[in-house]
């Protein structure tokens, strides 16, 4: 089977913190519908990474060629419509709002997208029933467990149909039980939708979970099981 044209793809980017790099020439491609996981050591480079393929960081060099647009090319205002529509963004530890519900949370993102409350929260509540959250709907953060909070910042990330989840360590603060939930919703939701899923971990039963695995070392991306 022929190989299908990236959806996402960055060539030789290089990105330095102050006088620290982070990223040394560093490739990757992500395929329409592909889980792919990106491993590495902690503090290889792998959440700024994640950062320049989503737009919310600019590379100092190279490229991320997204749809046929040069992601360090757009506008502020075209990158955050991207992040609002077509690509969605989890993190380690969620970061919901705290001040809002679940069903809140998971509406806030239709809404700002012009969505009607009504329409954005029953829509919200059909993804929080999808991803296992049924009945914490007016639970607000800080009063979920972490696993339940979790996957109600995936069913926020998805709810808008986008063509790409970004997850940064998803289940990196989360017990086995719960990562095992959280990977399980995310891999088969992601599957049923056919939306791609670029998946940064430390963790390698997380990292099971995708299509295919590369490694992040010295600011470099190499593919699994290849030595330095």
């Amino acid at each position: 089977m022929s190989n299908p044209v990236p959806l996402l793809a960055a060539r030789g980017l290089t990105k330095a913190h102050g006088r620290t790099p982070a990223l040394r020439g560093a490739s990757v491609e992500l395929r329409p519908g592909e889980i792919l996981a990106v491993t590495g050591a902690s503090g290889s480079g792998k959440s700024t990474l994640l950062h320049c393929l989503a737009g919310i960081v600019r590379p100092d060099e190279g490229s991320v060629t997204y749809g046929g647009e040069r992601l360090e090319e757009l506008s502020e205002k075209r990158l955050s419509e991207l992040r609002r529509t077509e690509f969605g963004v989890v993190f380690q530890f969620g970061q919901l709002i705290p001040e809002l519900t679940a069903l809140d949370n998971v509406a806030l993102p239709l809404m700002l997208g012009g969505a009607a409350r009504a329409e954005a929260r029953a829509r919200a509540a059909e993804w929080l029933e999808r991803f296992g959250v049924r009945g914490q709907e007016g639970l607000r953060p800080g009063e979920m467990s972490g696993g339940q909070a979790q996957r109600a910042a995936l069913a926020r990330a998805l709810v808008t149909g986008p063509k790409v989840v970004f997850a940064d360590e998803p289940t990196g603060a989360l017990d086995s039980l719960a990562s095992e939930q959280v990977m399980t919703a995310l891999t088969h939701t992601a599957r049923e939708s056919g939306t791609a899923v670029l998946l940064i971990t430390h963790d390698a039963q997380t990292a099971a979970y995708a299509d295919r695995e590369v490694q992040l070392r010295d600011g470099a991306v190499v593919p699994l099981g290849v030595s330095a």
